[in-house]
């Protein structure tokens, strides 16, 4: 039996689909160059679509910024299975943090909003959590079992050392990735063969 209560599923047209993927990849690019209070009509005009589209699909400026920190964050989340599945353990895990900086570069660019202390992004700590940390911990697991790092890591440490890693990106992006690589081989010290 069918439960009545529960909401119907809403199917999105291809091209309504489109759309919206049009507003968020330029929102992502807009609110990296001019800050999240650039005006809707720039994304609009780089997305090719009109006002009312916009609106439409984001009635609030917070629901455009909520959507693209969760696109960003499922993107992220989704390439480590991918890396996984085509490279080495710690290969992977290395590729995957480079993934992580630039996923912290964007959300650089909506900082500021994310702390304003709007309702709309409460949920996005709890969602960036659910999501990366496991995808993280998925690639530590793999590396560990394959004797390359150690197996105390805890997944939020690491998440939280690159994100203080990606702090002074803004003047030198190269010098985050040469950190990063040198904390990656940091997970090697101690790893004792099974």
């Amino acid at each position: 039996m069918a439960d009545e209560t529960a909401e119907p599923v809403r199917r999105v047209r291809a091209d309504a689909q489109r759309s919206r993927d049009a507003l968020r990849e330029a929102a992502k690019e807009v609110f990296a160059s001019s800050g999240v209070d650039a005006p809707v009509r720039e994304i609009a005009e780089r997305a090719g679509v009109g006002l009312g589209t916009v609106y439409r699909n984001f009635p609030q400026r917070s629901d455009l910024v909520a959507a693209v920190f969760q696109h960003e964050i499922d993107q992220c989340a989704a390439a480590a299975t991918e890396l996984a599945a085509a490279h080495p353990p710690v290969e992977a895990l290395r590729l995957w943090l480079d993934r992580y900086i630039e996923f912290m570069a964007t959300k650089r660019g909506l900082a500021a909003a994310l702390h304003s202390g709007d309702p709309a992004f409460a949920p996005l700590p709890a969602y960036f959590d659910r999501h990366l940390r496991p995808a993280l911990s998925t690639l530590l697991d793999d590396a560990a079992r394959a004797g390359l790092v150690r197996r105390d890591v805890d997944p939020y440490d690491l998440l939280r050392a690159v994100a203080n890693l990606c702090l002074p990106a803004e003047e030198e992006p190269d010098h985050t990735r040469r950190m990063v690589a040198l904390l990656v081989d940091g997970l090697r010290y101690g790893v004792t063969p099974e």
